[in-house]
């Protein structure tokens, strides 16, 4: 079996991709960590079994690890889409990445099913301060529709604050696309990190800002304890992949009174702290599903 994982940094530059070789190699199977920038696609009906990297063709792998997540651009999805067309196995597909990229979109798939989603609004040019006050109370919490590790997320106490974000934002691009969402304040500063694979969560912590950040990151600098995995955020994360199509995926819920909400789920999850907090082989876990995955098919 062999397979690649689509990565944009050098192999030294991220613990998580380090870790799945690591896996990967001890359970016997070739891969390959693939920049998208080495690739190169050629659409033709008679050579199917083959693709260029590096300017020479490649064997198709059995399957493909994106690890780009919300950083996944159309070259990198198009070079995704066309191995899905020749047959490789695909861990997340195309349409699950598209699916919580946009986090709008994931917020309107899961919200249809009734899951718990914090009220979130779509900003519309030129902005209506009144519409949005008359719906969503300060504080509120203000996102780019696409980013990750706590980039592109503001919270914004008053009037104010909300008038001088939007302007900065306007300045810089005039097309921009943001959501405001409803704050849940019973959990600033702290929020769960689950991991599900293959529909099951497999492990849960909490994190913690220590420096009184609202964003409870470990990669902006907060901490993380072990959580007991409930059958609340087992249903919740189990859902969340299911409705959002992920053979792997991280849910971030927030505490709400004693119930969660889903902050925003991931398809490409750092799993450097769960591994440090919990103890737990997530990369076994993952290479684990993947073979019998590939195995299966």
């Amino acid at each position: 079996m062999n397979g690649w994982i689509i990565h944009k940094k050098s192999l030294g530059e991220n613990l998580e991709v380090s870790r799945l070789v690591e896996e990967f190699e001890k359970q016997g199977v070739d891969i390959r960590v693939v920049n998208p920038q080495d690739v190169d696609i050629f659409v033709d009906r008679d050579d199917r079994k083959s693709i260029i990297v590096d300017g020479v063709p490649r064997k198709l792998p059995d399957f493909v690890l994106p690890r780009t997540g919300s950083g996944t651009t159309y070259f990198i999805k198009a070079i995704i889409r066309h191995l899905e067309r020749l047959g490789v196995v695909m861990i997340n597909g195309s349409d699950a990445i598209d699916n919580v990229k946009d986090k709008l979109y994931s917020q309107q798939i899961l919200g249809q099913s009734n899951l718990p989603v914090p009220k979130t609004m779509l900003v519309k040019h030129p902005i209506n301060v009144k519409l949005v006050e008359d719906n969503i109370k300060y504080p509120m919490i203000v996102k780019t529709l696409s980013g990750s590790y706590g980039s592109g997320v503001f919270m914004v106490e008053d009037r104010k604050q909300f008038r001088q974000l939007m302007k900065m934002a306007e300045l810089s691009n005039a097309r921009y696309n943001i959501i405001i969402q409803e704050c849940v304040e019973d959990s600033l500063g702290k929020d769960l990190r689950v991991l599900v694979v293959n529909g099951k969560v497999v492990g849960c912590m909490m994190r913690q800002s220590i420096d009184g950040d609202f964003r409870a990151n470990i990669t902006r600098g907060g901490e993380a304890i072990p959580y007991a995995i409930d059958e609340d955020i087992e249903w919740i994360g189990g859902e969340c992949a299911r409705l959002l199509d992920l053979d792997i995926a991280g849910v971030d819920l927030l505490f709400d009174n004693g119930k969660y909400v889903i902050c925003e789920v991931n398809s490409a999850p750092g799993f450097e702290g769960m591994e440090k907090y919990t103890k737990i082989n997530v990369a076994e876990q993952m290479v684990d599903y993947i073979q019998k995955k590939v195995g299966n098919k």
